[in-house]
């Protein structure tokens, strides 16, 4: 992983980094206030200890949010990549996975809302395309508000290789479509799966579909013509995860 160093705000991206162990935090910008709020917050950890902290003005932090009209709250920070696990190497020996996959997801707001509720879920990772993955976004750091520290991220050069590779392994890849034929509330959600979802407006492109197993879809409102892709995994995350928790009780 290149470990060229970027930028991140807000007070939740930029505190879960701090916490993380695996992530190097470089440097951070703090105001007075956040600088307090910090400390008040995690009294029993000091994770300000062997960082270098700025002290900022709010005006001062205002030129590192300008360009993408988001709120620094106060905290600025300059990070390094983390060096993810390959995905080959990680499902070794684990069973009972759950993976979400996207195919030409490109908006950074909904990478990092379906990441925020990904980690929330106990989703085991996403995997999405190298080069729509927008790891130094920080309108995506700021949507995962955080638990992009806590989430595995596989940037795979392509996804249909990776999938083939997946139900080689004895993972079931479930599409999910508007046009899908069965309520993903049917399925009995066991053993390893991965989730697939597509780009707004596009969906699930055409070449992509061969690697699924079953096309599911979320029954909603005939009234309304779609969910927000954002919206719609984290129904599924939260029903799948629920759904396998009650299988073991």
């Amino acid at each position: 992983m290149n470990k060229s160093s970027f930028f991140i705000l807000g007070k939740h991206p930029v505190i879960e980094a701090l916490k993380n162990p695996n992530r190097n935090v470089l440097r951070v910008f703090l105001t007075e206030e956040s600088k307090k709020n910090i400390h008040r917050e995690n009294q029993n950890k000091n994770l300000l200890k062997d960082v270098k902290v700025f002290f900022k003005t709010k005006k001062e932090l205002d030129k590192y949010s300008n360009k993408e009209g988001i709120t620094h709250q106060g905290y600025v920070a300059e990070i390094e990549h983390i060096n993810n696990i390959q995905l080959k190497e990680f499902i070794k020996g684990r069973n009972d996975l759950n993976f979400v996959c996207l195919d030409n997801v490109t908006d950074p707001r909904n990478i990092g809302s379906i990441i925020r509720s990904a980690a929330s879920f106990d989703i085991d990772g996403i995997i999405l395309k190298e080069r729509h993955f927008p790891s130094e976004s920080k309108l995506m750091y700021k949507s995962a508000s955080g638990s992009i520290e806590h989430l595995n991220i596989f940037p795979v050069s392509n996804i249909n290789t990776t999938l083939k590779y997946l139900r080689e392994k004895n993972f079931w890849v479930y599409g999910f479509d508007s046009k899908g034929k069965e309520d993903f509330k049917k399925v009995k959600w066991q053993g390893n799966n991965v989730l697939l979802f597509g780009s707004e407006g596009y969906g699930i492109s055409k070449h992509t579909l061969n690697y699924t197993d079953y096309l599911v879809k979320i029954n909603i409102s005939k009234n309304v013509e779609s969910l927000n892709i954002s919206n719609s995994a984290a129904i599924a995350f939260h029903f799948i995860v629920n759904s396998k928790i009650k299988s073991f009780d």
